[in-house]
């Protein structure tokens, strides 16, 4: 991997572990907000029977041991570039009784597996972090089987993800940050239609189909609205990193504000909009 590549993969190595506890603590949360995502993901991949399935940046667990459960006789090897996260994914397999499952804190760029190894690939909201994502789409292609599967997803544009930008927004307006680059490692990164049916084209995968899917983040309140996405997204603590206490005081009163009065006849459930790519080796 490039130098510059692998700086950012350390560095979100360390972002990755630091918000683990945060992941954890509103996983149930989380896990509804994206599970349309992950349906959609177990949905085009099938598993079933003796397979062998690779879950990548499987954080907390997730489509991982679902998929898991629908094997008979198969395995899910669970991977991502946290180790604290993963340990959380081990922890809720523990939980579920599930145990055809093994985990691999790896690199996405540089896999520990054979060639041709696995029947299907899962990804979900994974590919617009990975700092060279044609390097991550040969990658898996390398590990997939011919014939493999490889299901991922990721977010849409920031305008049709509110859940994303209502704070983002107030904290770039406020501390006078710059917007970040479009195609630097980030939530939105991959939101245009055909930017990753391009990626795995440029990979050599075919029978590439893409669509979009609805997912709600059921915040209840404003309040928790705050706490979820200042526990749990790196790039909102960083922009928040040297406001001080008043000023984030002012951040948190206007990102509230803006919450309660788009959402004031009752719960504050945020629609967002990704995408479900699906390629085939």
């Amino acid at each position: 991997m490039e130098d510059h590549f692998q700086q950012i993969s350390d560095s979100q190595k360390t972002s990755w572990n630091k918000f683990s506890p945060g992941w954890k603590k509103w996983q149930s949360k989380l896990y509804d907000h994206m599970q349309p995502a992950a349906d959609g993901i177990i949905n085009l991949l099938n598993p079933s029977g003796s397979q062998l399935i690779l879950d990548i940046a499987a954080g907390t667990g997730e489509p991982g041991l679902s998929i898991a459960k629908m094997l008979t006789g198969g395995k899910v090897i669970l991977t991502d570039l946290s180790p604290q996260m993963l340990d959380i994914a081990k922890e809720n397999a523990a939980k579920k009784g599930i145990t055809n499952v093994e985990f691999e804190a790896c690199d996405v760029t540089e896999l520990p597996f054979a060639d041709n190894t696995f029947d299907g690939v899962s990804c979900r909201m994974g590919f617009m972090f990975f700092p060279d994502m044609i390097l991550a789409a040969k990658e898996i292609r390398r590990v997939l089987k011919p014939g493999g599967k490889l299901a991922t997803s990721v977010w849409g544009t920031p305008e049709q993800n509110f859940w994303g930008t209502a704070i983002g927004d107030a904290i770039i307006r406020n501390m006078n940050l710059p917007n970040p680059k479009p195609d630097s490692p980030g939530i939105f990164r991959c939101g245009e239609s055909g930017l990753m049916t391009n990626i795995l084209e440029q990979a050599g995968f075919k029978n590439i189909t893409e669509r979009e899917v609805t997912c709600e983040l059921n915040c209840g309140t404003a309040e928790i609205y705050w706490e979820i996405m200042t526990e749990i997204a790196a790039p909102i603590v960083t922009g928040l990193h040297n406001a001080d206490r008043a000023m984030k005081e002012k951040i948190k009163k206007e990102v509230c504000g803006i919450i309660r009065e788009k959402y004031s006849e009752g719960e504050v459930i945020i629609s967002g909009t990704a995408f479900l790519i699906y390629g085939k080796k």
